[in-house]
């Protein structure tokens, strides 16, 4: 039985539920937030906003295996408040990625809850401890660096058109 394994991010952002939701369901902004070295890139035609069942293709680079296709399902979306995307093809056995804003005094707070397991058994478990750990907590710093500049961008933006 492979082993199950997560991970939980949380970050607190100056903006608008609108303007954070805006952000999270267009799926051409994950390109955005990756990191440029894993050669990210979305395959399909993608809606400007997403839906429940759209499927996602994309090209990831992982190091030492190369060029990975990935394809996830966007499922459970609650409109201004979460969504998940689940892995349907891809590196893991199990991929679960809960993605959950609410609004905070401070502005709105954001939540990832990647819920995952990985092939190969025993070699699984020590990639994980290895590399695969390490590396998903370096994914998911990027992606709150980014955010953290894109938001103070637009908050920036906003000011100065006000």
């Amino acid at each position: 039985m492979p082993s199950i394994h997560t991970l939980e991010k949380e970050l607190v952002l100056p903006t608008d539920l609108e303007t954070a939701w805006k952000f999270i369901s267009t799926p051409k902004n994950l390109d955005a937030i990756t990191p440029d070295d894993m050669s990210f890139s979305i395959m399909t035609e993608v809606p400007d906003e997403m839906y429940d069942g759209l499927l996602i293709e994309y090209r990831v680079g992982i190091p030492i295996i190369g060029s990975q296709k990935w394809l996830t399902e966007i499922k459970h979306i609650k409109d201004r408040h979460s969504f998940v995307d689940e892995q349907r093809i891809g590196p893991y056995s199990l991929w679960f990625h809960y993605h959950e804003i609410t609004e905070v005094p401070e502005g709105v707070r954001f939540v990832d809850k990647v819920t995952y397991t990985l092939p190969f058994g025993p070699l699984g478990a020590m990639a994980h401890a290895v590399y695969v750990k390490s590396e998903l907590a370096r994914i998911f710093n990027y992606r709150q660096e980014a955010m953290n500049r894109i938001f103070s961008g637009q908050e920036k933006e906003t000011n100065s058109a006000s």
